[in-house]
C-alpha cells in the first residue's frame, strides 16, 4: 500500500509517503510560503526523491482539523482532487489525534491543545487504550483559561498551544516532550495505514474540514448583516 500524507492544519505544513507501515520520506514545506503555493511543488518533489510517479500512489492521507482555514482548505481539497483522480483511497484524520499519536510516554489520558487564537483553544480529551490513544471528548473550542483549569495531575498535555502556555500549565501536570507538540505528516502516514488494515476509509464526497468555529471573516460579514 503506497500512502501520500498531507498535514497542512498550521500556516505551512509537511507532506510524507510511506509503503505500509514503513516510512520513507518526510518533507516540511517552506515556511515562508502559505501550503496553497508549497503543497502542490512539494508533493513533486517528494516523489521524485522516492522514484514514484503519481499514478502509483493508493492511499491518500489528511489532517481534518481542526487548524488554520486556509491550510485545512488546501490539504482537503488537494487530497480529494488526487483520490479522484488517481482511483485511490482517502482518508481524513483529526490533527488533535495525529498529535496524541506521537506521545511516546506512558499516560493513561492526554489533554491536546491547539492554538485557536482570540484566547482560545482547539482541544480533546484522550485514554489509552491498549497501544492506541481513543479520543473520549470530542473536539472543542474552549477558552484557555477553562482549559488550563480543566487540567490535572491525572492528565498529561501535549499541543502547539504548549508554545504560549508552557509556563502557565498548573503544577504537577505533566507535559510531553515538545518535540512531539506539533503534527506530522509521518504520523498522519502511520495512522492511515492502521485505518487500511482496519478497512476504515472515508467517502471522498462527504469528506470535509473540521473547522470547530466559524472565521473571523465569517462573523464579521454576520454582524454587519445583523
Amino acid at each position: 500500500m503506497r500512502i501520500l500524507a498531507l498535514e497542512t492544519s498550521g500556516q505551512a505544513g509537511a507532506i510524507a509517503a510511506a509503503e505500509g507501515p514503513r516510512l520513507l520520506a518526510e518533507h516540511v514545506l517552506d515556511r515562508q510560503q502559505r501550503s496553497a503555493r508549497s503543497l502542490a511543488p512539494g508533493i513533486r518533489q517528494l516523489l521524485t526523491t522516492i522514484g514514484w510517479r503519481i499514478t502509483e500512489i493508493e492511499l491518500v492521507a489528511v489532517t481534518v482539523g481542526p487548524g488554520s482555514f486556509t491550510g485545512l482548505r488546501v490539504g482537503v481539497a488537494t487530497a480529494k482532487t488526487l483520490a479522484y483522480a488517481l482511483g485511490a483511497r482517502c482518508v481524513g484524520i483529526s490533527t488533535l489525534e495525529v498529535i496524541a499519536a506521537q506521545c511516546r510516554g506512558h499516560f493513561s489520558r492526554l489533554s491536546v491543545a491547539m492554538d485557536a487564537q482570540r484566547g482560545q483553544v482547539f482541544a480533546a480529551l484522550f485514554e489509552r487504550a491498549e497501544s492506541r490513544w481513543q479520543m473520549i471528548a470530542s473536539p472543542s473550542v474552549l477558552e484557555t483559561d477553562q482549559w488550563l483549569n480543566s487540567l490535572d495531575s491525572e492528565v498529561a498535555v501535549s499541543g502547539p498551544a504548549l508554545r504560549k502556555l508552557a509556563q502557565q500549565v498548573p503544577a504537577g501536570v505533566t507535559m510531553v516532550e515538545s518535540d512531539e507538540w506539533e503534527p506530522r505528516a509521518a504520523t498522519v502516514a502511520a495512522l492511515a495505514w492502521s485505518r487500511h488494515l482496519d478497512g476504515a476509509y472515508d467517502d471522498l464526497w462527504k469528506l470535509a474540514p473540521m473547522y470547530l468555529r466559524k472565521s473571523a471573516a465569517e462573523e464579521k460579514w454576520e454582524q454587519k448583516r445583523g
